[in-house]
């Protein structure tokens, strides 16, 4: 959400940066639509004032016996009252228009975020880890994890396409990839939630998901939605409220399903677990002051990096261009983790900052120390660490032997129960 006063100020600018997100200018439309609000809203005090002033004034001629003065005035605030209904329409109309606007506008990129249309434009920072050689050729999961518990045709069965049953030694493993990620975030200073799956509107809203992309999410018969990531309810812990700056940054992680209705464009990665309508996550979510922010997001960018280090998992680091970022975004880097089966990287987290986008949605605010009254927006910033499903299908790969099995990271034993491998 925007600041139509921030926009009043510096048009231009707004547009220009709309520009870099390949966004085209409102500026001039959504200032004339602010002009139009601000006439009717002065029209209306004008009215109001007035229709108090005769009010008194008709007490003070019936007071002197001035009954002619009386009924004028009187006529003059039964006028008043019945212009004010329309006048009291009109205003929230605009306002809905205007707000509708506004919602719709994705959040201005950070000077530093690279200019560009698609992923093309992303900008690698830098990489970690040597991508394994095989003395055979490297498989993709779909390939050989269905003989070790990855079942596919049953969940169809179930479900329909983009789902997956796990079974056996494969539900462990995924069990404890969710718990390993877990606890080395809870250890880092994240606390640990475990927060509603099912959300209403506002919450969908304030995290940017609603109204745009409806469409991306399963909604349920008594108008909940499913979370299509912890983000959503973690964000809204704060929610109207008014924080101490004392209290920031707050750091919230949860292990949670996530459902997402439109599991990406129609034919690409329809085989396997790299788009599935409902999987695992560990989500991190961070509230800031506006001053703690850029190295709060550098932290979280260090927590999802890490799970991939200890996991022994190549990985290398991109800064989104303009034209790629999230509609909440400000900046964002994402992790993309080697897929030997693919002999490519693959996203598996997305690091966002997005500055006070979401807490202009939500009315999240704090009060700066040593200020009374004074309240200033947070900033919330998101990231996966990591998308579980996709580390499950990252450790398959590159973990995979000639005969099908597949390698337990050492990280991952004491929560195995102390399997060191998978076999067919």
């Amino acid at each position: 959400m925007h600041d139509i006063r921030m926009i009043r100020e510096n048009p231009k600018a707004f547009d220009a940066a709309l520009a870099r997100r390949n966004v085209a200018g409102c500026a001039d439309a959504l200032l004339a639509l602010d002009e139009r609000r601000r006439a009717v809203a002065t029209e209306l005090q004008t009215a109001q004032t007035r229709r108090n002033d005769a009010s008194k004034a008709i007490g003070q001629a019936k007071a002197k016996r001035d009954e002619e003065t009386a009924a004028s005035l009187m006529a003059e605030v039964a006028a008043i009252k019945e212009r004010m209904p329309a006048l009291e329409s009109d205003e929230a109309a605009i306002v809905a228009e205007l707000d509708a606007m506004l919602a719709a506008i994705p959040n201005l990129p950070a000077n530093d975020v690279p200019a560009g249309t698609d992923e093309a434009g992303n900008v690698e920072v830098t990489r970690w880890g040597t991508p394994p050689t095989f003395d055979f050729a490297a498989r993709e999961h779909p390939d050989f994890a269905p003989a070790l518990g990855l079942d596919f045709e049953s969940a169809v069965a179930i479900s329909g396409a983009r789902f997956a049953v796990l079974k056996g030694g494969m539900a462990r493993l995924n069990r404890a990839l969710g718990a390993f990620m877990l606890d080395r975030q809870a250890a880092r200073g994240f606390t640990e939630m475990m927060p509603p799956l099912l959300v209403r509107d506002e919450a969908v809203f304030g995290t940017g998901q609603l109204p745009k992309f409806a469409e991306d999410l399963f909604r349920t018969t008594d108008g909940r939605w499913l979370i299509p990531t912890a983000e959503v309810s973690l964000t809204n812990m704060v929610r109207e409220k008014i924080l101490a700056e004392a209290e920031l940054p707050l750091r919230m992680t949860a292990l949670t399903p996530c459902f997402r209705s439109e599991a990406g464009a129609a034919g690409r990665d329809t085989r396997g677990l790299i788009r599935q309508h409902q999987f695992d996550k560990v989500e991190l979510v961070a509230i800031a002051s506006p001053e703690q922010s850029d190295a709060v997001h550098a932290e979280m960018l260090a927590a999802a990096e890490a799970i991939l280090e200890e996991l022994g998992l190549p990985y290398r680091r991109m800064l989104l261009c303009t034209g790629d970022m999230g509609f909440t975004a400000r900046k964002t880097f994402d992790l993309e983790v080697w897929l030997p089966g693919q002999q490519r990287y693959r996203e598996i987290s997305s690091i966002s900052n997005c500055g006070d986008f979401q807490a202009r949605r939500m009315n999240a605010r704090y009060r700066p120390a040593g200020e009374a009254k004074g309240t200033r927006f947070v900033h919330t910033l998101n990231g996966s660490g990591l998308a579980v499903g996709r580390t499950l299908v990252a450790v398959l790969e590159n973990y995979q032997r000639a005969d099908g099995s597949v390698q337990i990271p050492d990280a991952l034993i004491p929560y195995m129960g102390g399997i060191t491998e998978l076999r067919p």
